[in-house]
């Protein structure tokens, strides 16, 4: 798996450490607020020290160069995740579309989108489908300013399937969406091209979808030994995640039994399946965007609306289900369904089903970390970690909302580096980066 990484882009100063201070820390552990809270980075992004300020280290002289950012009593949690998006579509513009624009302005235009997506809170990012791993060496690399990346590159779907979108003559609008496998042997040879092209993971469609038209949510994708095949190949290949587009509960008990890592979407989930994902520690991440902010009728085609409409309650009900189930749930909007650049709305939304606001702060956090195997260095706020940062004004914990609205995301930290400040500056205790 490629490291999450990133570093400071070429123009800018060289880094020093930063403070944090005046704030009201969440962790993202679930732990209690720590009230009047300091956090300290050093120069490499690395967190020295996270709690109250009665027991931090003494500010630096003037010699030191060390920037402070002071919080002003707002509260400061870990840099968020969002493990479902599609960065290379602009919202509700279907695949084919890009393919009318020079590439030229599709890159810029992902470009814009990954600025929007880190100014929107979220500091790393899993793009599942569409998106080519030059955006993550992009941003590793400082060339652009972005989220962090894991990338699927493109989806393996069946023929006809969720990620079939080639018109009857053979012409393929996935603008390099799509993977076709329709065999055992197909789906291993899938899997061997995406990671040839610098998959972080890969992703399967075991059910038809909503945006799709030659399907629907409860028809089954790949066969199970399909699914099997590709978690295995996956396996010999490093040990690689698999996601799986799973609306329906056949095909989600299809994607449970082959041993794959999340569950996407999980519309259908019944009882059933919540057990077997438990039993077997997968993760689910329920892209509630979908349906609270992706349905338009005058946008959409038709048949998108009608399966929109008849599944929303369905899901609410399901998700409500799972979130009581206490099951291990990771954030995802599935933006370009719906919009970019308001990620943490989707808090809202699961708040919304039934879980604590804390829950889902864990949730976009640390539990999302944990699925992207990085725990070990973010999603936290603690000595050790990356120094990943959210400050935001008003209450998350009585107000899950706030989050939603990017106006109030008012300073963005990733990697130790201050990549938004809309605070006044504070009197630094010396010379600035």
């Amino acid at each position: 798996m490629t490291p999450l990484t990133t570093h400071a882009t070429p123009q800018e100063a060289p880094r020093t450490a930063l403070r944090v201070q005046s704030a009201r820390l969440i962790d993202g552990t679930g732990a209690a607020p720590v009230d009047d809270a300091v956090v300290t980075i050093d120069a490499q992004g690395t967190i020295t020290y996270a709690g109250p300020a009665a027991t931090a280290p003494a500010a630096a002289d003037d010699a030191d160069g060390t920037r402070v950012v002071d919080a002003g009593g707002r509260t400061v949690l870990p840099g968020f995740f969002d493990c479902h998006v599609h960065l290379a579509y602009a919202q509700g513009s279907p695949p084919s579309r890009r393919a009318e624009l020079d590439p030229v302005l599709v890159t810029l235009d992902t470009a814009a989108r990954l600025r929007q997506t880190l100014d929107a809170g979220i500091t790393s990012a899993r793009d599942l489908g569409g998106l080519s791993a030059g955006f993550r060496t992009a941003v590793e690399s400082g060339r652009i300013v972005g989220p962090r990346l894991h990338t699927a590159v493109r989806i393996i779907s069946h023929t006809g399937g969720h990620a079939d979108v080639r018109l009857p003559d053979g012409t393929d609008l996935s603008s390099g969406m799509s993977e076709i496998a329709d065999s055992t042997d197909a789906a291993r040879l899938a899997v061997r091209r995406v990671l040839r092209d610098g998959a972080d993971l890969v992703k399967v469609c075991a059910t038809g979808g909503m945006g799709s038209p030659y399907d629907d949510p409860d028809d089954e994708g790949l066969l199970e030994e399909e699914i099997r095949a590709v978690v295995d190949e996956a396996r010999r290949h490093g040990g690689r995640p698999v996601a799986a587009h799973a609306q329906g509960n056949a095909g989600i008990l299809n994607a449970l039994r082959a041993g794959v890592t999340s569950i996407e979407h999980g519309y259908g989930l019944d009882e059933r399946a919540l057990d077997m994902a438990g039993e077997q520690g997968v993760f689910v991440v329920p892209t509630l965007s979908t349906v609270y902010a992706g349905i338009n009728k005058d946008t959409m085609p038709d048949f998108h609306y009608q399966k929109k409409t008849r599944w929303s309650g369905v899901t609410k009900e399901n998700i409500g289900r799972a979130i009581e189930y206490g099951a291990r749930i990771a954030l995802g909007t599935d933006a370009a369904v719906g919009p970019h650049g308001v990620n943490l709305m989707e808090l809202s939304y699961l708040v919304d089903l039934g879980m604590d606001p804390m829950a889902a702060i864990v949730a976009g956090t640390r539990t999302s970390a944990e699925l992207l195997g990085v725990a070990d260095r973010l999603g936290t706020v603690a000595a050790g970690r990356t120094g990943d940062l959210v400050v935001c004004d008003g209450d998350p914990l009585t107000d899950i909302g706030v989050l939603g609205d990017p106006a109030n995301i008012v300073c963005v930290v990733q990697d130790g580096v201050v990549r938004k400040d809309l605070l006044l500056p504070a009197a630094p205790t010396g010379r600035q980066p």
